[in-house]
């Protein structure tokens, strides 16, 4: 195998690069659609003219699923106007095309949080996709890497039904992205590196990761695209924290209800934001919704009013208070 030597790259902006525009970027993905990441996807016409007056950037067709993407290009970062455009066109071409499933697509080399939660919001009533392109060169040599910000919205996984039909790893290994199986696991590694007892449950429609007692993470490793979505549940004590974690270290994530988040995780991000996602991971294993073990949790349910002194025990190796019997 031949030795693979670590470079340095540069990462860098299209919007106002001399030798580098949108009509440049357009030609790009026109030649090699697989970019977009969207699977097996072809070019069904580049700007395409709208009743509205305007020109859809691509439209694009998956002819195994028989799904149509109406694509909306911006440099630098998006804006109220890209939004809106993306899903007028949208509209539009699912009107025109009404037996095939239409879903709309934002891609933008900066998705600030304002409008990506708007994005998320919206995406509970529309199919819509927004993905953050990330450009770098390394001497004269220029990488485009289109990675998922948000995808369609899914419920996160629930309690009640990890008890449904049970699989194993061979199973998410036959339907996944060897990548997307790679980020995963990468992920229970750094669970494990909390709790090395943690528990994984491979079940039909998810992956529960959780401790003896109760789970705290949901995976959904992808088919086609090379990243892992998960749900965390860290808590509604948590949820104000981890957000400004996930949001510091660039990390989409999407508050879920009131306790859990949805992220869409890529290789790159598992490597380059560890010790974040190290924060949140601590946040999920340790909050007051999942016990550290079975002698913690006896103790807390049994002693509520003494639960910090108890642990202050636990840890430090002195003997729990006198007339404490473990059950």
């Amino acid at each position: 195998m031949q030795k693979l030597n670590y470079v340095k790259h540069e990462t860098i902006r299209l919007k106002n690069h001399p030798d580098f525009n949108e009509k440049w970027l357009q030609e790009r993905l026109e030649e090699n659609p697989a970019l977009f990441g969207l699977g097996d996807v072809v070019v069904v016409e580049r700007e395409r003219k709208q009743s509205s007056g305007g020109k859809l950037d691509f439209l694009l067709n998956d002819p195994e699923t028989n799904t149509m993407y109406e694509v909306e290009l911006m440099l630098g970062a998006t804006d109220e106007s890209h939004i809106i455009r993306t899903i007028e066109y949208w509209d539009i071409e699912s009107r025109r095309f009404p037996s095939r499933d239409h879903k709309a697509v934002i891609i933008a080399e900066e998705i600030t949080k304002r409008f990506f939660n708007v994005i998320g919001l919206m995406s509970r009533s529309i199919p819509i996709i927004a993905i953050k392109l990330h450009a770098t060169t390394f001497e004269d040599k220029i990488f485009l890497d289109f990675i998922p910000v948000l995808d369609i919205y899914e419920e996160p996984a629930e309690e009640e039904l990890l008890d449904g039909e049970v699989k194993d790893r061979g199973y998410w290994e036959g339907r996944s992205n060897p990548k997307s199986m790679e980020v995963f696991d990468g992920l229970v590694a750094l669970s494990k590196a909390h709790d090395p007892n943690v528990r994984i449950t491979y079940n039909k429609n998810h992956i529960a990761v959780g401790t003896s007692r109760r789970n705290f993470s949901w995976y959904t490793p992808r088919h086609k695209e090379g990243y892992c979505r998960f749900y965390m549940r860290v808590g509604r004590d948590n949820i104000e924290k981890a957000k400004e974690i996930f949001e510091n270290a660039g990390i989409a994530a999407a508050v879920r209800r009131e306790d859990k988040f949805a992220v869409p995780l890529h290789m790159v991000e598992l490597k380059e934001k560890r010790n974040e996602l190290n924060q949140v991971f601590d946040l999920a294993i340790y909050s007051g919704s999942v016990c550290l073990d079975h002698f913690c949790c006896w103790f807390k349910v049994k002693f509520l009013g003494r639960q910090v002194l108890v642990l202050a025990h636990l840890q430090s190796g002195i003997d729990p208070p006198r007339g404490f019997v473990a059950q």
